[in-house]
């Protein structure tokens, strides 16, 4: 009976902590996601009537005329491109570069294999200031550039330890064979060792897709020209004009002749910039936790 009371009990006290644990975590939850929600629902309520407060759970007047705004103004539409030209060619150039030196590095034999490897990790830690960052790229040319977005994020010392860990875990065999049918290190590289490493591969094609696609710091810093702009740098020029003048925002063109508020089309263009990573990136995020613990184990 005594133990029957014991197990009792320690069942009890494991479901009041189990309920304590749930209802911690749902209210995270709706801290993480409510103000997203809310994005939302405001961007979809006409703006004049939002200006009337007491919105919080779904759109009192329902419309797209914000929408409509941030659709037409050509502007827009223009960063997009760039944002999509920008993560395609970025992430594809920077995986198969960071992977060549990480295959090359991944072979113990190269000569200062171990001096390039601690010059890299003392990168990791410091560096050399935004002012000489600056004046460098300036001085390569690539001030109002488009490499710009491209040339400097070729290479991530992290993510190419990652892929060597998983690169010197293959089998030596393959290499091997391969050379004794007269193939050369190009042709290992890209025939036989990326296939072969894919799931690592698309964990650092996916941080490097998420980094390109959200990244405004680099359009603020490098580049003056609005053609070359990515849409997270038109974002927030537009929140930083509207936070600097609340009775006047200097918007758009092609925004200011809409008939709707600067606060709905704001909303409304964080909506259209957040939308296709968050939609995609449930579906991708297990490859970011195999990838990286496959590189890890392995390592």
């Amino acid at each position: 009976m005594t133990s029957t009371k014991k197990l009792v009990k320690v069942s009890a006290s494991r479901a009041v902590g189990d309920g304590i644990i749930t209802a911690i975590m749902i209210v995270i939850c709706f801290l993480a996601l409510y103000p997203i929600w809310y994005t939302l629902i405001v961007s979809l309520n006409d703006s004049a009537d939002s200006l009337r407060g007491g919105i919080y759970w779904l759109p009192r007047k329902f419309t797209l005329e914000s929408y409509k705004a941030v659709f037409q103004d050509s502007a827009i539409i223009r960063a997009f491109g760039v944002t999509i030209a920008r993560t395609v060619i970025g992430t594809v150039t920077s995986v198969f570069f960071t992977a060549m030196v990480a295959y090359a590095l991944s072979k113990k034999h190269i000569m200062g294999n171990k001096v390039y490897l601690l010059l890299g990790t003392i990168t990791m830690f410091f560096g050399g200031g935004l002012i000489p960052y600056f004046i460098l790229l300036k001085n390569m040319g690539l001030y109002n550039n488009f490499l710009v977005y491209i040339i400097p994020n070729l290479f991530n010392f992290y993510n190419m330890i990652i892929i060597m860990s998983f690169f010197r875990e293959l089998p030596a065999g393959l290499e091997e064979s391969a050379r004794l049918d007269g193939a050369n290190d190009i042709t290992i590289f890209i025939r036989i060792v990326l296939p072969l490493s894919m799931p690592v591969v698309a964990t650092i094609a996916l941080f490097n897709g998420v980094y390109h696609w959200n990244d405004y710091f680099m359009g603020v810093m490098y580049i003056n020209d609005a053609n070359l702009q990515p849409i997270q740098t038109f974002l927030y020029r537009v929140v930083a004009s509207a936070s600097a003048s609340r009775a006047v925002v200097a918007m758009p063109a092609g925004i200011a002749a809409q008939q709707v508020s600067s606060t709905s089309v704001r909303l409304a263009t964080m909506v259209v910039t957040t939308l296709p990573i968050v939609c995609v990136y449930p579906f991708l995020q297990k490859y970011f936790v195999k990838g990286v613990l496959i590189g890890s184990i392995k390592g």
